[in-house]
């Protein structure tokens, strides 16, 4: 397009050039060894552009005659270039489908039509092609080819480190993503993998220095590199507390400003703190912590945060997180605990009850078997508590990989990923009835909860039922005087006289049980729960 518009320029110059000379007509004399040349301007200007013109074309096609053979050298060359890309081009895609036999014969068509030194890629078709047919030292060769090369070295070294993890030789795996994330810490799969690598060995500080290199390269978002520091801080923290509270405490507060809903920094800082007997400060946090988002281990950390302090203290404690985050089940069931210990057995289970009507939840069927246990010892009702807890929807916990654990944890035990514990249910439990159709309800449960069961001696400690006898009136032969007729015995004669008794159909011993010869009794009613 430029040259178009430079040649319509030229032409508009050369128009306006002649139809100058055109209207200033005058003569051109020359006088040359004697002779007088004599012109008109106009001709002798039209003869001299003719003649550069014609000067330009023989310039050019003695140029073109020759340069000739290198011409038709580059040609034939860039022709064969571009069958070998189109080879190249061929395997790559055979490879990525999978078509090992297509792929190895445009790697071959390939290295014969391009050098291979000029193109790394034919070298990569190669390793990949090696790796479709199972041929793994052949194809660990390649790599390790590339990873000498500087051009192909990042290419080189993702290779072994993939095959390093597929025999599972962890170290040599380590050792090439540290390689790649120190020559190139913009690569994600190297600085990501050295990063799991080094916070699996406890090396938090060179973890921390890593993930501060990807942050600078714009390698991750500014809110995830913050996140994952927050963790780190979080991990060391957690290592720093026993020996080092002071070290704790700073890197769990900078770890709550890097995340503020961190929960595990907030509980490792409050520890810390009250290592230091700065009760009100970490008693501060917690309770911010508390406010964004209830947890029970941060509820559980701030009842007992002073272990000399009485049931009714930690009962205390407790009401006023519940003030903080009021009809809340976890303020609610920290409550009952609380309550549970001092022995309010009607706030412990108003409070259980309540927190089952919001979310009903295994924690709270249990609580509520906990407290029929202590208040009544009644094992019926006790065991009614925890076949509801069987059905309900399990509790929140500490979930990676399918794996549960009871604490959080920086890496997860199954894959070694960074960040990988959730607070949720385990195994992503769907709501809803587990055993029926009907949804578990605590109203429903409380209308078929057996009644407190007869704790006289002859009652069965351990009974599954509870059987009630209600008696409408005294035995019949206490309450009315018999006549003594005269072939009738005395009560001496019977005693004396050994009574026959069947081995089998005998009636047994029960003393509920009367006498089948005497007169019949007003009848018992039976109550079966």
């Amino acid at each position: 397009m430029i040259r178009l518009i430079i040649f319509a320029l030229l032409i508009l110059v050369l128009g306006y050039g002649f139809s100058w000379l055109a209207d200033r007509p005058g003569d051109l004399s020359l006088i040359w060894e004697g002779q007088l040349y004599q012109t008109r301007l106009i001709v002798a200007a039209s003869a001299l552009i003719a003649l550069i013109a014609a000067v330009m074309v023989l310039w050019w096609l003695a140029r073109v005659i020759w340069t000739s053979p290198h011409s038709v050298t580059r040609y034939f060359r860039a022709r064969k270039r571009d069958r070998g890309y189109q080879a190249l081009s061929t395997g790559l895609i055979a490879a990525g489908a999978g078509n090992a036999l297509m792929a190895r014969k445009m790697a071959a068509r390939s290295r014969g039509l391009i050098r291979a030194d000029q193109e790394p890629l034919i070298a990569l078709l190669e390793a990949q092609a090696a790796l479709i047919e199972g041929r793994h030292d052949e194809a660990r060769a390649k790599f390790e080819a590339m990873a000498n090369d500087p051009e192909t070295r990042e290419l080189g070294l993702r290779g072994l480190y993939l095959e390093a993890k597929r025999l599972g030789a962890n170290e040599a795996a380590r050792q090439y993503a540290e390689k790649a994330a120190d020559n190139a810490p913009y690569l994600p799969w190297a600085a990501q993998a050295t990063l799991e690598y080094r916070s699996q060995a406890g090396r938090w500080d060179d973890a921390i220095r890593l993930l501060e290199q990807q942050k600078a390269a714009r390698v991750i978002e500014k809110a995830e590199a913050d996140r994952l520091r927050a963790v780190l801080l979080t991990a060391r923290a957690t290592e720093k507390l026993e020996n080092d509270p002071a070290g704790a405490r700073d890197d769990a507060i900078h770890a709550l400003k890097l995340s503020a809903d961190f929960e595990p920094a907030a509980i490792v800082a409050a520890k810390a703190l009250f290592r230091e007997d700065k009760l009100r400060k970490a008693a501060s946090i917690l309770e911010q912590s508390w406010k964004a988002d209830p947890h029970p281990e941060i509820g559980q950390t701030y009842v007992r945060a002073r272990s000399g302090d009485s049931a009714a203290d930690r009962l205390k404690r407790s009401e006023r997180l519940e003030n903080l985050r009021p009809n809340n089940i976890e303020s609610l069931l920290l409550v009952a605990k609380a309550a549970l210990d001092t022995q309010d057995f009607a706030k412990a289970r108003s409070k259980a009850e309540a927190a089952a009507r919001i979310e009903p939840r295994e924690a709270a069927f249990l609580l509520l078997a906990d407290i029929e246990e202590a208040e009544t010892g009644d094992q019926g009702r006790v065991r009614h508590w925890l076949a509801q807890a069987l059905k309900a929807p399990r509790d929140p916990a500490w979930v990676a990989d399918g794996f549960v654990s009871d604490k959080w944890l920086p890496l997860s035990p199954i894959t070694g990923q960074l960040d990988a514990f959730v607070w949720k249910a385990p195994f992503g439990q769907v709501e809803g009835p587990v055993e029926d159709g009907s949804a578990i309800s605590i109203d429903r449960a409380l209308k078929t909860l057996p009644p407190v069961r007869d704790t006289r001696p002859e009652s069965p400690a351990n009974d599954h039922r509870i059987i009630e006898l209600e008696r409408a009136a005294t035995i019949a032969e206490a309450a009315r005087p018999t006549a003594v007729a005269p072939a009738t015995p005395t009560r001496q004669t019977q005693d004396a006289t050994p009574e026959t008794r069947p081995f089998f159909g005998g009636r047994p011993d029960d003393p509920g049980v009367r006498n089948p010869t005497a007169e019949p009794e007003p009848k018992t009613r039976l109550r079966l729960f």
